[in-house]
């Protein structure tokens, strides 16, 4: 269980998963682990550096490190701390896959104090509602009721200009 029982998002709070860690520590970051796999995957394919840096300055960052304290997992919530969170980059490395980290990464940010008692959680995924499903996340109830407007090409397009 969490180390800390505050509200506020800026304090440090960590959880042990057997010979791992997961912390909101932002100096444990490894931004070029962040952005290796982040600029891979099928969602964020080809995102800028700068602007991983820059999203995780605005969000509350939760990180997953080996016993060596090299890190092997991520993810970064989204949120106004009063009543709506959004769960986005969530990964584990395929090294370390396999273990329930990504389960552990979950629960811990579903229990983070500055998390508690908000109207509604989002995220979006592809593959992995199986993992979601497991922390209480559910189909969309009204999708009729979300829109939005997604610029998949705007990292091609940045490179450009």
């Amino acid at each position: 269980m969490w180390s800390s029982q505050t509200t506020n998002p800026d304090t440090i709070v960590e959880s042990r998963r057997g010979e791992y860690l997961i912390s909101t520590d932002r100096a444990r970051l490894d931004l070029d682990v962040i952005h290796g796999f982040l600029t891979n995957c099928y969602w964020a394919k080809g995102v800028p550096r700068d602007v991983v840096a820059r999203a995780n300055e605005h969000s509350l960052c939760f990180g997953v490190y080996d016993g060596s304290g090299a890190q092997v997992g991520f993810a970064r919530v989204i949120s106004d701390f009063a009543t709506v969170a959004y769960v986005g980059d969530v990964f584990v490395l395929d090294a370390h896959r396999g273990r329930g980290l990504g389960k552990g990464l979950m629960e811990c940010i579903m229990v983070h104090p500055a998390l508690q008692n908000l109207r509604r959680w989002i995220l979006t995924t592809r593959d992995a509602h199986g993992l979601y499903s497991q922390v209480g996340f559910t189909p969309v109830k009204f999708p009729e009721r979300y829109m939005e407007l997604h610029r998949a090409d705007v990292y091609e397009i940045r490179k450009m200009t």
